[in-house]
């Protein structure tokens, strides 16, 4: 029988099969159960599905895929119980629940990542224990991988090299760690990685060196996508690839792979290698990126995911790339079970399944009016981020509007940038000068991809924020999928389509992000913005009249605020101190509006922010002056007192900058708010000083609401509302709960804006005070300074 006499139906179920998928699944959901549940209840989960599946064989007749996903079930969770015994059983997780010290022998499995703390530069990297000498015994052949917490003279170790070292164990948090090891000082080498992983770090090497006279953000981040090396990139950059939905290009991803292999693929072709010798140069391309990424899992997860990509992408692709991704799947879950609990392998199988199901009848629905190459470039990032956007937005409480847009005007340029910063990379190890002529160019594409972030994450409406409560992700995900269903047949039809995307592009440039009925609340009198981890708050003057007290860490974001509150003149902008989540948005409020004067801390630390300060100040022709404390200013509806600080830090001060915070005591309609900036609890015993007695019915928590409060002075001011500018899920855990716990003791209901938005205190005619919030159009991401 010919294909064309293959019953339809009969086709679409072999184009569609997902048994194959099935037991990747059921292969992910072993592992993370074993890993995730108590064993009893595994045990008791597995007895049962067995109980059922023979059940089911006797009286309908045995399954053969019923008893593999059965098979897959057990196989993987044995292996996953296995895997995580060895790691909390041995020696190295006995040692650290004593906090023992140990001279360890690792074998290191991560390149080193040099990080600010507190206290001063540490080195985080991943390595593989395998001598352990501890309270006069002896551990040979160990394999236990641990976290390593080192100091800074561990920064030039290398990936492979064999370390030896005093430390201290302790406890980890990860599942797949058996300890944190605390060097106590610079490692001792013990043995060199092996020759081919020195030839890999000189490639790693030169693609930097190709790439650096491109400038030293677009020679940072064309390392970033051949390799995932994204070290030199700034806090910004990946602030907008985030907002843009441009991450992936930042990691080691399926793409990477796709764009190296496929142009090896192709090269290959060209020489007019086919058949069973594309299979060996396309396998030896895989090898050699998982080497030169580092043969880490997230690494192994991106080979697999690419390859099944690379699959889908021929003549009946969808077929042997839908078998191929269950049985990636499964392999990995074998390989490593821990990659069952990690968000980066959902997303990218979820990814890959979305590329692999959907992109297909989609391109081929645009086909009908536009070229194949154009409708691809469309079909796969809108597959991949349709899939994928519950998962991000239950991380980021967003959902990124420009993503797709941002990704369809990066694809380009995404291939260019990988293949030639990898060709320069390969003739720099060979001589430095080789590789430029390539990595120049390289650097041009990464810096239209650094254009389209910028530009991407300015719009006012680059994201829509979203809860991250069941309930919402769940109304998310059916959102997704009526899409999904909907989306062949709009995309069939060009007026259909080009006009969505009209709409969607004109919702996105709207200033200041779209409308939100209501807002702001007539009755205002202060507005914490949403800025992120940082401060930026308006004091209302009259309509369209505002003072700024701080900025947060983002111009954007302080602009948008202003804009939706209608503030076009701003008297006076008070910055309380210069660490960059209060300064570093200063430009988004000079920007088009009439700003009289700045005020500053006594306080001129750290130096680069109060420069910065200082030439934006200059540049926008608008004074700024020191303040003084004591001074009493009235303005319109708003009387304000300086009250800190009232002296120099002390020399043993945990941060003089928070501790050198401007306070404020503002009156308005008939209500106290007391701003805190900063201030650390030296400060805030001075300020309970300065005027004991005190009461307010407003409170600006202090330092984002860490833990660092002093009891007595919250207790004393008796705030009836106590508001927090925090962002979302930041990495320093602010609000503290300790801090929650205070508030609610002196009976301050609290208002955040990590949970709630941009903050409006309102006072109505009756001289009742409340709060109104509008969530976010843009939800900044994680970040900022403690």
């Amino acid at each position: 029988m010919s294909t064309d006499e293959v019953p339809r139906s009969s086709r679409s179920r072999a184009r569609h099969d997902l048994r194959a998928v099935a037991l990747g699944v059921v292969a992910w959901a072993a592992a993370l159960a074993t890993l995730r549940l108590p064993h009893a209840t595994v045990a008791s989960g597995w007895l049962l599905g067995a109980g059922a599946a023979t059940w089911f064989a006797v009286r309908r007749g045995p399954r053969p895929e019923h008893l593999a996903w059965l098979g897959v079930a057990l196989v993987v969770g044995l292996v996953t119980a296995l895997r995580a015994g060895a790691v909390h059983g041995g020696p190295v997780d006995t040692l650290a629940q004593e906090r023992a010290v140990a001279q360890v022998t690792l074998r290191v499995t991560s390149d080193p990542a040099a990080r600010d703390g507190r206290f001063g530069g540490y080195v985080l990297l991943r390595g593989s224990v395998r001598q352990l000498v501890a309270r006069g015994r002896s551990w040979q052949g160990l394999r236990e991988p641990v976290l390593v917490l080192a100091p800074r003279s561990w920064a030039g170790t290398r990936w492979g090299q064999t370390l030896r070292s005093s430390a201290r164990l302790g406890m980890a948090r990860g599942d797949d760690l058996a300890a944190l090891v605390t060097p106590r000082g610079p490692p001792a080498v013990v043995a060199e990685p092996a020759p081919w992983w020195r030839v890999v770090d000189r490639v790693r090497h030169g693609v930097r060196d190709a790439t650096a006279p491109a400038g030293r953000q677009p020679g940072a981040l064309v390392p970033a996508l051949v390799d995932g090396d994204e070290a030199g990139l700034s806090q910004q950059t990946r602030t907008e690839f985030q907002t843009t939905g441009m991450t992936h290009l930042l990691a080691v991803s399926g793409t990477n792979l796709t764009l190296v292999v496929g142009a090896l693929l192709l090269l290959a072709r060209s020489a007019r290698v086919r058949a069973r010798g594309l299979v060996v140069v396309g396998a030896l391309g895989v090898v050699g990126f998982v080497m030169l990424a580092r043969p880490e899992p997230s690494v192994l997860r991106a080979a697999a995911m690419g390859s099944v990509a690379l699959l889908g992408m021929g003549s009946g692709g969808t077929t042997r790339a839908g078998r191929t991704l269950g049985v990636a799947v499964l392999v990995l879950m074998l390989v490593d079970p821990w990659l069952a609990q990690q968000v980066g392998f959902a997303l990218s199988a979820l990814a890959t399944t979305g590329i692999v199901y959907l992109a297909p009848g989609w391109r081929e629905a645009m086909c009908r009016w536009l070229p194949r190459w154009a409708a691809e470039a469309f079909t796969v990032p809108l597959a991949a981020q349709l899939v994928c956007t519950p998962v991000v937005a239950s991380l980021s409480g967003q959902v990124s509007l420009v993503a797709v847009v941002a990704n369809l005007l990066a694809a380009p340029v995404v291939g260019p940038a990988t293949v030639l910063g990898l060709a320069g990379g390969v003739l720099s190890a060979l001589w430095a000068p080789l590789g430029v002529p390539l990595g120049v160019p390289a650097g041009w594409c990464a810096s239209w991809l650094l254009l389209v972030a910028h530009r991407g994450a300015a719009l006012p409406t680059a994201a829509v924020g979203w809860s991250a409560d069941p309930v919402s992700l769940l109304v998310l995900s059916l959102v997704c999928v009526a899409l999904a269903l909907a989306m062949r047949g709009l995309l069939a039809r060009r007026v259909a389509t080009v006009g969505t995307c009209a709409v969607a592009l004109a919702a996105m440039v709207v200033p200041g992000g779209l409308p939100t009925p209501g807002w702001p609340p007539g009755d205002w009198v202060m507005v914490a913005c949403d800025v992120g981890q940082g401060d930026g708050l308006v004091l209302r003057v009259a309509d369209g009249v505002g003072i700024v007290v701080d900025t947060g860490p983002d111009p954007q974001f302080i602009d948008n605020c202003l804009r939706r509150l209608h503030v076009s003149s701003v008297p006076l902008v008070v910055l309380t101190h210069f660490h960059a989540d209060h300064v570093g948005g200063l430009t988004g409020v000079l920007r088009g509006r009439r700003v009289g004067l700045v005020e500053v801390t006594t306080f001129d630390q750290p130096a680069a922010e109060y420069a910065d300060v200082v030439r934006e100040t200059r540049a926008a022709g608008v004074a700024s002056r020191v303040v003084q404390v004591g001074e009493k200013v009235h303005l319109g509806a708003l009387t304000w007192q300086v009250l800190a600080p009232s002296g120099p830090p002390p020399d043993d001060s945990d941060s003089p900058p928070n501790d050198a915070s401007i306070a404020m005591l503002v009156r308005t309609r008939g209500i106290t708010i007391l701003l805190t900036g900063d201030q650390e609890p030296w400060s805030q015993e001075r300020l309970a000083q300065v005027v004991p007695g005190l009461r307010v019915d407003v409170l600006k928590v202090a330092h984002h609401g860490s833990a660092k409060q002093d009891p007595d002075l919250v207790r004393a001011l008796r705030p009836r509302l106590a508001v927090i500018s925090v962002g979302v899920r930041n990495v320093y855990g602010h609000p503290a709960p300790s801090t929650l716990r205070l508030l609610a003791q002196a009976g301050a209901s609290v208002a955040r804006t990590d949970t709630e938005g941009d903050v409006a205190v309102t006072v109505d005619g009756g001289g009742r005070l409340g709060t109104a919030h509008r969530m976010p159009a843009v939800r900044p991401p994680p970040g900022g300074v403690g």
